[in-house]
C-alpha cells in the first residue's frame, strides 16, 4: 500500500500529547497538512468521528489507537488540492467539512505590529469574529489578545462547547491568537475557552470585539454578517464636517432607552420602536440633539450602562445593530444629532469578560491601588498598557464610524485624571514624578481626542469632568486635553443649591449666581440638567424647588429660562422637560400622564418656546464660548435677588432678566446701550406657561435716562419668580410675551 501510514507517524509524540490533552500553543504545526519528503502527512483531531476520509477521494484516515487523532499519509500528486475531509458519526450519518488548519494566517505582520504599538485605527477589523472568504471559502475568522494564555480556542454551538475541537494559531510575542473557521455563520454563538498558563485552570470568556451578544442574562457572544445597512443621511453627515458646531445652538435631550417609554406590557421598546416615537417627540420639543445612556452591552439593568461588557457591540435589550442604525439614521435625516454615552474609566469584574482575561490582570491594573475602582466596585483600565488603549480608541472610532454618531459624552474623565480619585491615604500610587495625576490617562485622553476627532470631522467628544482641572478642552499641543466640550458640573452645582434655598434667604447665597461667569469662557461648557440630579434620594429638579406648588413650577421656569439664556450648551434629562414630579425610576417609564395636567404642560410649552428661541436667536447660542457673548447690566443686586446681563452675536442682541423672589418687581430700571423699542421675546411668568402674567404688554420703551454706566434706561415690571427676554427694536413673530 503506497499512502499506507508509517508506523512512525502513528506513534503519540510529544507535539500530538500536547493536542490531545488540549494544551497547545500552536496547533498548525501538528494538524493540518504537512510535507513529508515526496508525501504530505494530514493529522486531524475530531473527538465525535468513527471514521474520517478525504472528501471525492477513496483515502481513509488512520486513527491512532486510543485517541481521537486521525492521520493519513498520502503521496504529493496524489493529494487533491483544496483537500476537504467527510467524517461520519455514530449513527453512520456522513458530513463534509473543510480542514481549518490548512489555511495560512490570516492577520499580517504590519497589523500586528500596530496594535502592539498602540496605534491601529481600525483595530475591530482585525480582531472579533469576521465573517470572510479565504480562497474561496465561506467562514468565519477569529482573533484574540491574550497573551498569558497556553491555549486559547474557539468554543460554540458548532463544537458543543469543547475547547478541545478548535484550538487557535498564536501569533507569537504579538499576544494574539487567530483561527480561521469555515461554514461558522452569522447568528451562530461562540466565546474562547482560554487556558491559563499560571494554574492550567481553564475560562471561556466573551470576545471583546464582539459585535452581539445574547440577550441578558446569557452571555454569548453571536457571529455577525458584514453590514450591509444603507444609510440615507448623507447630507447630514457632509454638512456635519464642516459645521462649526461652537457657534451653533445645542440643545441635548438625554434620554434612557429602557425607561423613556415601554410597552404595554412592560417591556423595552426596540431601537426602530424608539426611531418612531423620540424623534418625533423630540422634534415637537425642538432639541438639536438626542444623548443616549450607554447602549454598549451591560449584563445588569441596575447599571443604566454604565457597566460595560460590550464594547463594540449595541445592547440585545433593544434589538440588532441595524436597528440602532436605523434609529440614528432616522435623527439624522430629520435633523437631529445623536450623542453616545460611552465608559472607558472602568469595567464590570464578570469574570465571562474583560476581568483577568488571559488568566492575568490584562486589561486592568494588577496592583489593586491602581486597578479598583472604590465607588463602584469595578476595574480600572491600564491606560498604559498600548494594547488596552489602542482597544479603547478603537471603540470610540468603531461607534462613530459603524453608527454614524455625531460625538461622545466620556462618562466619569476626573476618575481617570487622578490616581487619588475617592482613595483614602495610602491607597494610591503616585506617578512617577510623585504626583496624584495619572499621566497614563493623560495620554490616553489626548490620543483619543485626536484620533476622534481627526477621523471622524464634526464628531464631538464632551467630558463629564467635575474638577477644576485646566484646559480640559483646549488643544492638546497646547497642553490641553483635547475635548470638544465638557460638563458644566460647577455651575450645575451652584444653581440648583442656591435654587433649593427659600427665596427669602437667597440674597445671601447670590455669588453662587454670580461666581461662575468667572470661569465660564475657560473652557467650552454644556449645562447639564442630567440623570445624576434626578436619582438616589434628591428628588425630580420640580421636588428640589423650594415653596408651594405654585412656587415651585415658577421656580422651575426660573431655573430653565437661566440655563436657556447662560453661556453653554444645554443638556436635559428625559422627564424634566414635563416637570416629572417623582425622581427618576429606571425601572419603569416616566410619568407621561402628568403632560395633561395644566402646570406639568406649561412647563414642556415652555420647553418648546424655549428651544425654538434658542434655535433662531444668535445672541443665545452663537457665542457660548466667547467672552465677547456676554455682558452683565447688573449682578450685584443681591438685595432685590434680580440678575440681568446681555447675550449677544455678531448680528442680534438680547436682554435677560431674572427674579429670584416671588416679589413682582415694578419699575425695576436697568441701563440699556440703545434708545427706542425693545421686544420682550420672553416670558416665563406667562400664563402659557401657568404663571401669573406679569409683563411688559409686550414692548419697552427706552429712557434717556443714565443708569448702570449707561446712557439709556429701561422700566421694567420683572415678574415674580420668573425671567423675561428682550431685544431691541424687533418685534419678533416668535416673541412670547405675558399676555
Amino acid at each position: 500500500m503506497p499512502n499506507a501510514v508509517p508506523q512512525n507517524f502513528l506513534e503519540i509524540t510529544e507535539g500530538l500529547q500536547r493536542i490531545i490533552e488540549a494544551r497547545h500553543h500552536d496547533p498548525f504545526t501538528v494538524l493540518g497538512c504537512h510535507q513529508s519528503g515526496d508525501h504530505r502527512i494530514i493529522r486531524v483531531f475530531h473527538p465525535e468521528a468513527e471514521a474520517l476520509q478525504l472528501a471525492d477521494q477513496p483515502q481513509p484516515f488512520t486513527r491512532i489507537t486510543g485517541t481521537d487523532i486521525f492521520v493519513l499519509f498520502i503521496r504529493a500528486e496524489d493529494l487533491k488540492q483544496p483537500y476537504r475531509l467527510s467524517w461520519t458519526d455514530q449513527s453512520g450519518a456522513q458530513h463534509l467539512i473543510e480542514d481549518p488548519y490548512r489555511f495560512s494566517p490570516q492577520l499580517g505582520d504590519t497589523d500586528l505590529y500596530l496594535f502592539n504599538e498602540g496605534s491601529h485605527r481600525h483595530l475591530h477589523d482585525m480582531l472579533g469574529a469576521h465573517r470572510c472568504q479565504i480562497e474561496g471559502v465561506d467562514g468565519t475568522r477569529f482573533a484574540v489578545w491574550a497573551p498569558g494564555a497556553a491555549r486559547v480556542s474557539v468554543v460554540g454551538d458548532f463544537n458543543n462547547w469543547d475547547g478541545r475541537i478548535h484550538p487557535m494559531r498564536s501569533r507569537g510575542e504579538s499576544g494574539v491568537w487567530e483561527l480561521f473557521l469555515p461554514d461558522r455563520r452569522a447568528g451562530e454563538l461562540y466565546k474562547f475557552e482560554i487556558l491559563r498558563a499560571d494554574d492550567n485552570t481553564l475560562h471561556v470568556k466573551q470576545d471583546p470585539f464582539a459585535n452581539q451578544f445574547e440577550l441578558r442574562p446569557a452571555t454569548g457572544c453571536k457571529i455577525t454578517a458584514p453590514g450591509t445597512y444603507q444609510w440615507n443621511d448623507d447630507s447630514w453627515i457632509s454638512q456635519r464636517s464642516e459645521n462649526r458646531w461652537q457657534h451653533e445652538p445645542m440643545s441635548i435631550y438625554e434620554v434612557h432607552a429602557g425607561s423613556w417609554q415601554q410597552d404595554d406590557h412592560g417591556n423595552f421598546l426596540n431601537y426602530r420602536q424608539l426611531a418612531d416615537k423620540l424623534v418625533e417627540y423630540v422634534q415637537f420639543c425642538g432639541f438639536t440633539h438626542i444623548e443616549l445612556l450607554p447602549v454598549t452591552e451591560h449584563p445588569l439593568d441596575d447599571s443604566w450602562g454604565y457597566q460595560v461588557t460590550g464594547y463594540f457591540a449595541p445592547s440585545s435589550r433593544f434589538g440588532e445593530p441595524d436597528d440602532l442604525r436605523y434609529l440614528i439614521d432616522t435623527c439624522h435625516q430629520q435633523g437631529i444629532g445623536v450623542i453616545l454615552d460611552w465608559v472607558p474609566a472602568h469595567f464590570p469584574r464578570d469574570i465571562w469578560s474583560l476581568a483577568r482575561y488571559d488568566g492575568s490582570c490584562l486589561f486592568e491594573h494588577e496592583d489593586p491601588r491602581q486597578g479598583e475602582h472604590r465607588d463602584w466596585g469595578t476595574l480600572i483600565f491600564n491606560y498604559g498598557r498600548r494594547e488596552v488603549s489602542n482597544f479603547l480608541i478603537a471603540s470610540a472610532l468603531y461607534w462613530l464610524r459603524e453608527f454614524h454618531l455625531d460625538g461622545l459624552r466620556v462618562d466619569a474623565v476626573a476618575s481617570m485624571l487622578f490616581l487619588d480619585y475617592s482613595r483614602n491615604a495610602g491607597d494610591w500610587l503616585p506617578n512617577r514624578h510623585g504626583g496624584r495625576e495619572n499621566l497614563e490617562a493623560i495620554e490616553f485622553i489626548r490620543e483619543l481626542n485626536h484620533a476622534t476627532q481627526t477621523e471622524i470631522p464634526g464628531a464631538v467628544i464632551i467630558a463629564e469632568e467635575s474638577t477644576s482641572w485646566p484646559q480640559v478642552t483646549r488643544p492638546s499641543d497646547n497642553g490641553g486635553l483635547g475635548f470638544s466640550m465638557k460638563w458644566n458640573m460647577g455651575w450645575m452645582h451652584d444653581t440648583l443649591s442656591y435654587m433649593g434655598h427659600e427665596p427669602i434667604h437667597r440674597k445671601h447665597h447670590h455669588n453662587q449666581l454670580t461666581f461662575g461667569i468667572l470661569y465660564v469662557f475657560t473652557e467650552n461648557f454644556v449645562l447639564p440638567f442630567s440623570h445624576d440630579e434626578v436619582v438616589h434620594g434628591k428628588g425630580s429638579l420640580l421636588s428640589r424647588m423650594p415653596g408651594d406648588d405654585w412656587q415651585q413650577f415658577a421656580n422651575l421656569r426660573l431655573l430653565y429660562c437661566y440655563q436657556f439664556t447662560y453661556p453653554g450648551k444645554k443638556l436635559l434629562f428625559q422627564g424634566c422637560e414635563f416637570a416629572q414630579r417623582d425622581e427618576w425610576n429606571f425601572r419603569q417609564p416616566i410619568d407621561w400622564h402628568l403632560t395633561d395636567a395644566p402646570a406639568h404642560r406649561g412647563i414642556l410649552d415652555m420647553i418648546c418656546d424655549l428651544n425654538r428661541l434658542y434655535r433662531q436667536t444668535g445672541a443665545l447660542h452663537e457665542l457660548d464660548f466667547d467672552p465677547a457673548g456676554f455682558e452683565w447690566i447688573s449682578c450685584d443686586d443681591a438685595d432685590q435677588s434680580v440678575l440681568s446681563y446681555i447675550r449677544r452675536s455678531s448680528t442680534s442682541t438680547v436682554l435677560v432678566v431674572l427674579n429670584f423672589t416671588p416679589v413682582p418687581r415694578d419699575n425695576y430700571r436697568i441701563g440699556v446701550d440703545s434708545p427706542g423699542t425693545y421686544t420682550e421675546l420672553f416670558n416665563s411668568d406667562s400664563s402659557r406657561y401657568g404663571g401669573s402674567n406679569v409683563g411688559n404688554g409686550g414692548v419697552s420703551v427706552a429712557s434717556d435716562q443714565q443708569w448702570m454706566g449707561r446712557d439709556y434706561s429701561l422700566t421694567l415690571s420683572v415678574p415674580p419668580l420668573a425671567g423675561i427676554i428682550l431685544q431691541h427694536d424687533t418685534i419678533a413673530d416668535n416673541a412670547i410675551p405675558a399676555e
